[in-house]
């Protein structure tokens, strides 16, 4: 750090987006952190382009004078859900359900997470999500594994193990971050800070008090201008800017303020010296490049057969009249409904491809649950499709058994921030179709948080599972329903009975669930 100039020290502490990320940038400027792809980058990125670009940047960024290099980040917050032909994993809405049955799953899913990102050359993850989301309206919910903070403090300290390795017994030196040097893991950022899922009403970025430096989050400094919100959020303790796209104007900025004396250097160097000892830490100096042999990882058939086991452990059984489930493989008729049931991107959710996932089976390789139903059953049985069916259809076709697979359409932050919490349409006409018609009728609820359940609509259904956003491996929905593996998901948050009820969780009060935290029927 002596050898640091200010500019140096200043580079070190910006991230820029990957769009900006020229060579000559990463060079004029000292960048030293962080070009984030995020929705720009190309839909069909192989692993060895993922790390050849990559590499052509950290080329940049070595080139520097003192030769400091770069760290790559991405989001994951359900497996590498940026890259083409990843692993996707349940959102953590899901995981916090399999907590009971199975606690070091997620160290498994991070570690296999941090694999895939390797494999395309990222160092870096944005995860593990640690809000405590206390209100299912806000549009970060599935980002929470639960609404009881014992719990997420559990999986956000498995899943951190899993991305960059258990702290060895003797590891004691104060003040000094550990990640697992050599080729298989990353450095983790716990996100968003203490409050994020205290939100007022279920609104993203409402009332927490403080701003850590998300995307643009030194810009969203509420009444104040950009050079008192440098100001305030460096002085405060922000180590690393997101500017990804006027990255000019924060260290322009920066760099005014320190030559002022506005902020002090003792600062800067703070902030420098934690960036920098993370990097010594995970070996990015001995090892800058990434390794083209890693793309083997990336969506592995051992990282599927996980994700399948972790949808198997996540679904949620609410409710079996009968009992209902689990149908029969032989013999049978069935009628598969509903706008999810073969739908990849809605199986998914959001942060899946795009910021706000999408719709559609082409967004990466995975399996529908429609298509799980069809690999599972016998081949006498007869499996009929059809997204929302006439009541004629439902009828003539003389079905002996119905799964209806609807929920809520892809979102993201603020964009699902919800006051009404229904079954979107034509989810709630489906349902009432097909069950007043089948005298057998199975719901999946593919959303990433519980939904209102109308008593009139419940007392339709015979069967009903909360699927959460069970990612790309639809497999392991059909292997509960046919019975190839029994129910061992529990709530990890409250499921309400209507929204007026809201914020309701477990410890309060007035506390009249529909379903309790921590039900589930075997």
């Amino acid at each position: 750090m002596e050898r640091m100039s200010l500019s140096e020290k200043i580079g070190q502490m910006t991230q820029i987006d990957r769009s900006r990320a020229t060579t000559d940038v990463m060079s004029n400027y000292c960048i030293g952190n962080q070009p984030k792809p995020g929705d720009r980058t190309p839909h069909n990125f192989s692993s060895r382009k993922w790390i050849m670009t990559i590499n052509k940047l950290q080329e940049a960024a070595l080139a520097t004078r003192l030769g400091i290099p770069m760290l790559y980040a991405i989001d994951a917050v359900h497996g590498h859900n940026y890259a083409y032909r990843s692993t996707i994993f349940p959102h953590n809405v899901g995981l916090g359900a399999t907590r009971l049955v199975d606690p070091q799953l997620v160290k498994r899913i991070g570690a296999a997470t941090a694999l895939e990102a390797r494999a395309t050359g990222v160092r870096y993850v944005f995860s593990p999500t640690i809000a405590v989301c206390r209100d299912p309206r806000w549009g970060r919910c599935y980002e929470s594994y639960s609404e009881d903070p014992a719990l997420v403090k559990l999986m956000t300290e498995t899943m951190i193990a899993g991305l960059e390795g258990d702290i060895p017994p003797n590891y004691s030196i104060k003040g000094v971050p550990f990640v697992e040097t050599g080729q298989t893991k990353v450095a983790a950022c716990a996100k968003h800070f203490v409050g994020d899922g205290g939100t007022s009403g279920g609104v993203d970025r409402g009332n927490a008090g403080f701003v850590i430096s998300d995307f643009e989050g030194i810009d969203k400094i509420k009444d104040a201008n950009y050079s008192y919100s440098v100001e305030a959020g460096i002085s405060a303790g922000i180590d690393m800017v997101m500017a990804p796209y006027k990255f000019r104007r924060f260290i322009r900025t920066l760099t005014y303020q320190v030559e002022k004396g506005i902020i002090p250097m003792t600062r800067i160097d703070d902030a420098v010296a934690r960036i920098l000892r993370v990097k010594f830490t995970m070996g990015l100096f001995e090892n800058p490049y990434a390794d083209v042999e890693m793309g083997r990882q990336l969506g592995s058939q051992e990282h599927r057969e996980l994700a399948r086991e972790a949808v198997r452990k996540s679904l949620v059984l609410l409710k079996n009249d009968g009992p209902l489930l689990p149908l029969p493989k032989y013999g049978a008729k069935i009628l598969v409904a509903g706008t999810h049931a073969n739908n990849l991107g809605y199986q998914c959710g959001g942060w899946t491809m795009q910021w706000q996932g999408q719709s559609g089976n082409n967004i990466t390789q995975g399996t529908t649950i429609l298509s799980a139903i069809a690999s599972t059953v016998d081949p006498s049985t007869e499996v009929l499709y059809s997204v929302d069916p006439s009541a004629e259809l439902i009828e003539l076709g003389n079905f002996s058994h119905a799964i209806v697979v609807v929920g809520e359409v892809p979102y993201a932050e603020f964009d699902g921030d919800n006051g009404n919490l229904t079954i979107p349409e034509p989810g709630l006409t489906t349902i009432s179709n097909v069950c007043d018609r089948v005298i057998s009728c199975v719901v999946v609820l593919v959303s990433g948080r519980p939904l209102v359940l109308e008593p009139h609509l419940l007392s339709k259904i015979h069967s009903l599972v909360a699927a959460w956003l069970p990612g790309t491996e639809g497999q392991g929905v059909a292997d509960l329903l046919f019975g190839d593996w029994p129910f061992t998901g529990r709530l990890p948050r409250t499921w309400f009975k209507r929204v007026d009820q809201l914020p309701m969780n477990v410890g309060d009060r007035n506390y009249l669930p529909l379903f309790p935290f921590g039900f589930g029927l075997t």
